[in-house]
């Protein structure tokens, strides 16, 4: 890909980011946070900079400015928010296709507590962590996701139920990831589950848009999904017989 950053680019734009927010008066505390903080990345990772505002900084007046400068100074395009308040994360592409996440916060507890992070400048504090999401709503959600895939089917709305079949494996992966102490958010503990899952989850990949091969993936899918809900047994025990009715024809 010949418009694809490299390091040296992704470093040189970081530093100037960083001078950038730390002569904001707005801005008092700078952290990284993402791969290159967890010291897990690699040339294509992307940056993950976040920023605590002074007391009684507006979130939203400080983001309409920096999207207006990273727009003129770097030609970022705006990507989408992800609001997780008190933090909007606002995420930038560059022409080069490196994406630049940029949080801001108002106060300096920015950190979960225990999340990995380097300090840049100014002060940081923890705060409690996220609850993480429940297993009983990882397989409810995944069970959902399995009579959606068959009705579609039953529809015979092909593409739609692919879609299903896809995220009903998705949501069996992150269950086998919780298992094994993995983070399953966003595929990003999938490639080290054991490879015995992996080929179970194989089995689930939709092969054609024909009804006989979406019943099958989906079968594998549910299989899948009831060999990892070993953390909700009861609940899967109870709705085994009707999840392995979905599949059959």
């Amino acid at each position: 890909m010949k418009s694809l950053y490299t390091v040296e680019d992704r470093d040189r734009v970081r530093g100037r980011l960083i001078e950038k927010a730390d002569a904001d008066p707005r801005i008092v505390g700078g952290a990284e946070i993402g791969a290159l903080a967890k010291g897990t990345s690699d040339r294509w990772s992307d940056l993950d900079l976040t920023f605590a505002l002074a007391e009684g900084g507006s979130v939203d007046e400080v983001l309409g400015d920096w999207t207006a400068d990273m727009a003129r100074d770097l030609d970022a395009a705006h990507l989408f928010d992800l609001p997780v308040p008190p933090t909007v994360y606002r995420v930038f592409l560059l022409p080069s296709n490196l994406q630049i996440d940029l949080s801001f916060t108002p106060g300096t507890e920015i950190i979960g507590r225990g999340s990995k992070h380097t300090v840049l400048f100014g002060r940081i504090d923890e705060r409690d962590p996220r609850t993480p999401r429940s297993v009983e709503d990882i397989f409810g959600w995944a069970v959902h996701h399995a009579l959606r895939s068959r009705f579609s089917i039953e529809r015979e709305r092909w593409w739609q139920a692919e879609f299903w079949i896809g995220e009903l494996r998705d949501h069996a992966l992150m269950l086998a990831c919780r298992r094994r102490g993995l983070d399953g958010s966003y595929g990003r503990g999938f490639d080290d589950l054991p490879t015995d899952v992996l080929e179970t989850a194989k089995g689930a990949l939709v092969g054609s848009l024909e009804r006989a091969e979406l019943v099958r993936s989906l079968h594998e899918g549910i299989g899948l999904l009831l060999q990892e809900s070993g953390d909700v047994a009861q609940l899967a025990a109870k709705l085994e017989p009707q999840l392995r009715e979905l599949a059959a024809e």
